[in-house]
């Protein structure tokens, strides 16, 4: 089943869409190493088998599913992602929710390789970057890789301490059953 996103006002797009990135690495997700002095993640799960399951699972996550189908409310310009989207997500619930404005750095748009990254904007509890790609590989599998760096960005997450990087672990991990538990 696919999940909604909602739209953002358009003052909001306009005032993010020149915002600066709070991190000077924009686009590190595209290549090893990911920058130093950030924590880093790189996970990945075998989501399939064969060009069909790559194309569903490729439009899922240009898609917003990714994030949808983990419980994380998406509220942005472009659905499907384009270049340069902007959003801003949202984990929690009432007063405990989180809001965490992104942008878009990149698109991967090939034959055997979908997906993008979004950056940190200010306003977002971390700072750094996030890629979700999907890959159909020569041996005809296909699989789903989540790579990020981030440091805390916000008092909040600074006092969190190592429970900053607990917390995404667990959102990572949420974001590949999301993609694995896609129906055909």
């Amino acid at each position: 089943m696919s999940r909604s996103t909602t739209r953002l006002p358009d003052a909001t797009v306009d005032a993010l869409r020149h915002a600066p990135f709070t991190y000077a690495e924009v686009g590190a997700t595209a290549e090893d190493p990911l920058p130093a002095g950030y924590a880093h993640q790189r996970r990945e799960v075998t989501v399939g088998r064969g060009a069909q399951r790559f194309a569903r699972c490729a439009q899922a996550v240009m898609g917003w599913q990714v994030q949808l189908r983990s419980g994380i409310a998406v509220a942005t310009s472009d659905d499907p992602i384009v270049d340069g989207a902007i959003a801003r997500i949202a984990i929690g619930v009432g007063p405990l929710r989180l809001h965490a404005p992104t942008r878009v750095v990149y698109v991967v748009d090939e034959e055997r390789r979908s997906g993008f990254a979004y950056g940190t904007l200010a306003g977002h509890p971390e700072s750094g970057e996030e890629s979700f790609v999907v890959e159909h590989r020569p041996d005809d599998s296909v699989v789903f890789a989540v790579r990020a760096f981030s440091r805390p960005g916000s008092l909040l997450t600074r006092a969190a301490g190592p429970l900053g990087p607990v917390a995404q672990h667990l959102v990572a991990g949420r974001y590949l059953r999301a993609v694995a538990g896609l129906p055909d």
